[in-house]
């Protein structure tokens, strides 16, 4: 699941992302309300967890943003105001749900899996394919010709990531950006090495490999075998 978290207290925000990433979804982190807002209108994200006091917009007053131009994205609220009137208002501009610092991991994993099933537009993984290849974000499993590969979290998280993007391509900085955004001893070897590592796992499965190296430019995933 693609989810912005919007926190600009890195003590919180730092276990958060490399929790939910153990969880198999992709964050993006931002720290200021108003790159907050501006990547969730360019981006293609699912779920937005938004602090209430951000620097520059508030997460109400993204959440107003989002809400006012009917884009459907899941939000949910992570604040220290914990008052009735604070919920109540949180939730009449817009929220799905809010959560109050503060909270155990295993709360928001369960808060997150509520809102994919209750909310009216919810988020719903659906089965990634490119020719035999095959991607199930909902169990994090992948298989070519009906058969498992072994991939690790990361190596998945690359995979989904091009086969959601097909065409488009995208730099090994781009890339890092993207799924390795609080790794600060991470750099573009990590990418190359991650997509080495996928890429003989492909073909130790028997599986064609999807990626187009462009040499110079970075990566994109080819148009599938007919």
């Amino acid at each position: 699941m693609r989810i912005l978290l919007a926190e600009d207290d890195a003590r919180l925000a730092e276990p958060l992302v490399d929790f939910l990433g153990r969880e198999r979804h992709a964050v993006s982190w931002f720290a200021h309300g108003d790159q907050a807002l501006k990547a969730l209108l360019e981006g293609e994200y699912e779920l937005a967890l938004l602090d209430w006091m951000l620097p520059g917009l508030d997460g109400m007053a993204i959440v107003s943003e989002l809400r006012r131009r009917e884009i459907p994205i899941l939000v949910l609220m992570l604040t220290a105001r914990d008052s009735v009137g604070d919920v109540v208002e949180g939730l009449r501009v817009g929220a799905d749900d809010y959560l109050v610092k503060p909270f155990r991991m295993v709360e928001l994993a369960a808060r997150i899996r509520s809102l994919e099933r209750r909310a009216v537009h919810p988020y719903t993984p659906s089965t990634l394919r490119w020719g035999p290849l095959v991607l199930d974000p909902a169990t994090g499993k992948a298989s070519w010709r009906d058969a498992e590969l072994c991939l690790t979290g990361k190596e998945f998280q690359l995979l989904e990531w091009f086969l959601r993007h097909p065409g488009q391509l995208f730099s090994r900085g781009r890339l890092l950006d993207q799924l390795w955004p609080l790794e600060a001893e991470a750099g573009e070897e990590t990418v190359k090495t991650h997509l080495n590592n996928l890429r003989r796992k492909l073909r130790l499965g028997g599986a064609i490999d999807p990626i187009e190296t462009a040499h110079g430019q970075g990566y994109r995933l080819m148009p599938p075998p007919p």
